[in-house]
């Protein structure tokens, strides 16, 4: 690929690896929470978590512009706190994070649900607590499920679009993603980089799907 920038495919990995990263460690115990306890507002809540896979991409993004922005106090905060996020790497990150973050909490809660609530009540007759009959009954079984959740969040990360469009912008060696970059090599007529960064971007995602598909078979052996 000569004259490839490689920038924005190394951006993209990192702001996938540090979503998903994020993404693990609040979907997986919403995911559990959801799957293990019944509460006023459950489905509320669960309506919720799932919005962002039917919203536009752009709506979605409006919304975190709104919340994140210098003129909300959240944006005005973190701008105070020398944090900024909008039009930041930091920014693709949430964007991306609130875009993937349904499918880790729904794989998740489908596995937490497919674990034997007989075998937890076992451990509680043990005189186990209920911190270590999640850590050493319930997440081991549920494993499969949150590893197929990864794999497909760090997939969607690596591809948004729109809310990152939105959020953090298009500059180039700062906040360009590929697919981002993409959409530029299309809109200036260079077709045949594009077509080999769309083949990069195929095979990646193809290979993690495929990862993440493996590794949940040998965790359910």
């Amino acid at each position: 690929m000569t004259g490839f920038d490689w920038f924005p495919l190394w951006l993209s990995l990192r702001v996938a690896a540090t979503a998903t990263l994020l993404i693990l460690l609040t979907g997986v115990p919403l995911a559990w929470l959801l799957a293990r306890h019944h509460f006023p507002g459950r489905d509320l809540l669960g309506s919720l978590t799932s919005m962002p896979l039917v919203l536009p991409p752009t709506v979605l993004g409006y919304y975190l512009l709104v919340a994140l922005g210098r003129q909300s106090p959240l944006g005005r905060w973190l701008e105070a706190a020398g944090l900024p996020l909008v039009f930041t790497w930091r920014g693709a990150v949430i964007a991306a994070s609130v875009a993937a973050f349904p499918l880790m909490v729904e794989t998740a809660r489908a596995g937490f649900e497919g674990v034997d609530p007989r075998l937890e009540q076992v451990a509680r007759t043990l005189g186990r607590s209920n911190l270590y009959i999640f850590w050493r009954v319930t997440l081991p079984l549920a494993w499969p499920g949150i590893l197929a959740g990864t794999a497909l969040t760090f997939a969607r990360a690596l591809g948004d679009f729109g809310a990152t469009l939105m959020v953090a912008g298009n500059i180039p060696g700062r906040t360009q993603t590929m697919s981002i970059y993409i959409y530029d090599l299309i809109q200036a007529n260079r077709l045949a980089e594009a077509n080999s960064v769309v083949l990069l971007m195929t095979v990646v995602a193809v290979g993690l799907l495929l990862v993440g598909r493996y590794t949940a078979r040998r965790a359910l052996r």
